[in-house]
């Protein structure tokens, strides 16, 4: 398995199956610690890790603990799988084809920017409006919801025709997917997970903003692709490299080291790697791959 989750992480356009592997890693290992500490029958310590992970609904609280505008959008409900599961359904459905499209890094960028989005405005609906601050959720709010739903509404912003086919339903376009989605939020902004369904809608907003803005030529995400490139570069460990040289080879006539390659051939080794990533290439592929790069 961890062979596997290695492999998940070093493929190409890969984001959406990283994002996953994440949440479900973060809900086992919760799960585990849930577990293991009520039955040593001290519950409050895991409460105590709870509290430090969900977002929570007051401001003078969460500015004693800013982190968690980022942890809240990897934990679930422990009670049971339906939260996560049908989080990461949604999002592997509308994420791979945003990838297909923009490519992991704007995904991940995406992500990130719905679960701000989402926690700003669960803060400010608690904080600013008297209807919900009678109802102040004391445990905070946990979900990768509103994350989910930036991706799914930037998706159907940017391709609003493609078609899902639903079970018992047939051929859908996924904007009237992302607007029943949006509709049942709005419904629930009144009901017992009015902070969740509130988060849902920043997430939403902010993935219609995103993908407007980057038609225009605004990537709003770039900030969040440069930070996780220097958190990679610093985290990876050096690798020492020993150099040796030697002479190379003079090619034999008629037979070139180097054979010229297409550029036909070039852009169907592209796809290649845009559909399986670096490793479903051949020895060949690879080569030809390499030798075009030199020129």
């Amino acid at each position: 398995m961890l062979e596997e989750f290695k492999h998940a992480f070093q493929r190409h356009n890969n984001g959406h199956v990283q994002l996953i592997i994440i949440n479900v890693a973060a809900f086992v290992v919760m799960g585990l610690l849930m577990v293991i500490f009520d039955i040593a029958q001290v519950p409050e310590i895991f409460s105590i890790i709870h509290r430090q992970i969900a977002i929570p609904a007051l401001i003078g609280d969460f500015i004693q603990k800013p982190w968690t505008i980022v942890t809240y959008a990897f934990a679930h409900d422990l009670s049971g799988i339906i939260h996560i599961l049908f989080n990461m359904l949604f999002f592997y459905w509308f994420g791979r084809l945003f990838v297909e499209y923009l490519g992991s890094d704007k995904l991940i960028a995406v992500y990130f920017l719905g679960a701000f989005a989402g926690a700003i405005a669960y803060l400010a609906v608690y904080n600013l409006i008297p209807f919900y601050q009678e109802r102040v959720p004391g445990g905070g709010m946990i979900g990768a919801s509103a994350a989910v739903y930036a991706v799914a509404v930037a998706t159907a912003t940017l391709l609003p025709d493609y078609t899902f086919f639903l079970l018992f339903l047939g051929p859908v376009r996924i904007k009237y997917i992302a607007g029943v989605y949006i509709f049942l939020s709005l419904l629930g902004s009144v009901g017992t997970n009015a902070g969740g369904n509130i988060a849902h809608l920043g997430g939403a907003l902010m993935g219609f903003v995103y993908i407007k803005q980057l038609q225009a030529g605004n990537n709003w995400g770039a900030w969040i692709t440069r930070t996780l490139d220097w958190l990679r570069r610093l985290l990876s460990a050096r690798r020492h490299v020993k150099v040796s040289y030697r002479k190379a080879a003079e090619p034999r006539p008629g037979n070139p080291r180097s054979p010229s390659i297409s550029q036909d051939e070039i852009d169907t080794i592209l796809d290649k790697i845009s559909d399986g990533g670096y490793e479903s290439l051949t020895k060949e592929e690879k080569e030809k791959l390499f030798n075009a790069s030199k020129k």
